[in-house]
């Protein structure tokens, strides 16, 4: 079976969600969200709906990712001998090469992120996953995974400013990437809302935008910035409407290094 036509149950394994899909035609599908599974007597969700898609599209190969290693251990036990399992780590995730002093400290999730990216947006490349954290990862123009940055999240801006605080109320993440008529906000709620979506935009941009310039010296290629993540799609196409944007690109990334581990052995 050519790598497009291949099917792939991929998992990201994150500290509060773990989000699944299946990857066929070189694209995601049945692509969902469930709870994170951390204790042994946790139902492991995400098993489940890996065989409600066995029993759709037949026995499926799993390649995962994860940054919690009780969960790691909770969906290992789950799936037990049931199908090939690929688990993305520094250690398999050749043929990236990784450029870092430390490579068991980089996130799974941001090595299938630089997988995605240089697969699908060449070298050198940008990834930005705006999640609980935001991360920048970096593909430099030799296609080795760089290094990046690590960033206070939309969210955690947003529930900092009410758990420090005495009055100020508590912010729905979701709410805060509206566009605005004014940068002067009229209530307590509107300057919070401007201060958090400004200013977490604000941060992106100067962030991108030195990071591009350090690039640029290296390169006279134009160098594709792609966005994922939970908090990116609205702020995306209210402040960086030229950026590009995948929610699904660390599932995406996922399918890619288990094509190329499996390419490779």
């Amino acid at each position: 079976m050519k790598n497009g036509h291949r099917m792939i149950f991929c998992v990201d394994i994150g500290n509060t969600h773990t989000h699944y899909g299946v990857w066929k035609d070189g694209s995601m599908t049945g692509c969902g969200t469930v709870k994170t599974a951390k204790q042994a007597s946790d139902s492991c969700m995400v098993f489940e709906r890996w065989k409600e898609a066995c029993g759709i599209h037949g026995i499926l190969p799993i390649s995962f990712c994860s940054v919690v290693p009780d969960a790691t251990r909770v969906f290992r036990d789950a799936v037990g001998d049931a199908t090939h399992v690929f688990h993305l780590t520094h250690m398999t995730a050749a043929p990236l090469k990784i450029n870092y002093p430390k490579p068991a400290e980089i996130g799974q999730d941001r090595l299938a992120n630089a997988v995605a990216g240089k697969q699908l947006f060449g070298s050198p490349s940008v990834v930005i996953d705006m999640g609980t954290a935001v991360t920048f990862d970096i593909v430099d123009k030799e296609g080795a995974y760089a290094g990046g940055i690590i960033a206070p999240g939309l969210a955690v801006m947003a529930r900092y400013l009410h758990e420090q605080t005495a009055l100020l109320p508590e912010l729905n993440p979701d709410d805060l990437a509206l566009s605005h008529q004014s940068m002067i906000g009229k209530s307590t709620m509107e300057a919070m809302k401007l201060g958090c979506a400004i200013g977490f935009s604000g941060m992106i941009r100067s962030l991108l935008e030195a990071t591009l310039e350090q690039l640029g010296r290296d390169t006279d290629r134009a160098i594709p910035v792609v966005a994922t993540g939970g908090s990116a799609g609205a702020l995306i196409k209210i402040y960086f409407p030229d950026m590009l944007f995948d929610p699904d690109l660390t599932l995406k990334g996922l399918a890619l290094a288990l094509i190329q581990h499996e390419s490779q052995h």
